[in-house]
């Protein structure tokens, strides 16, 4: 799957991210003030299905809703293709250009560093 979410989608798919899985209201509740009418959630729901990044069963009359991909995976996807749209598929221009735009301390990028040694230890 390659497909990217709208605005709209992806504050859903924030949600049902969150709980896991859920009704509509489930996810409906857990959208930030100003929610959105629950209407639109649905609707935007079925938009999701269509997509293919949330299933559903069916339990009588009600539908439970979970992702098809984790967050983690969609968030590698859209780096990815911003790697390769922007920055000429280099991630070194990528986290260059990240340093620069997000005035991050050396200390901060030592942080970075750390963290990707621990994650090729494990």
């Amino acid at each position: 799957m390659n497909k990217e979410l709208t605005r709209a989608e992806e504050q859903i798919m924030q949600a049902i991210w969150a709980i896991g899985k859920g009704f509509a209201k489930d996810i409906h509740e857990q959208l930030e003030e100003p929610r959105p009418a629950y209407n639109t959630v649905l609707t935007v729901i079925r938009v999701l299905v269509q997509k293919g990044f949330v299933t559903f069963k069916t339990y009588g009359k009600a539908n439970e809703y979970s992702p098809t991909i984790s967050r983690e995976d969609y968030s590698a996807q859209r780096i990815q293709s911003l790697k390769e749209n922007y920055f000429e598929n280099s991630n070194a221009k990528l986290l260059s250009f990240f340093v620069k735009e997000n005035k991050l301390s050396l200390d901060d990028v030592n942080k970075i560093l750390e963290l990707i040694k621990q994650d090729k230890h494990e």
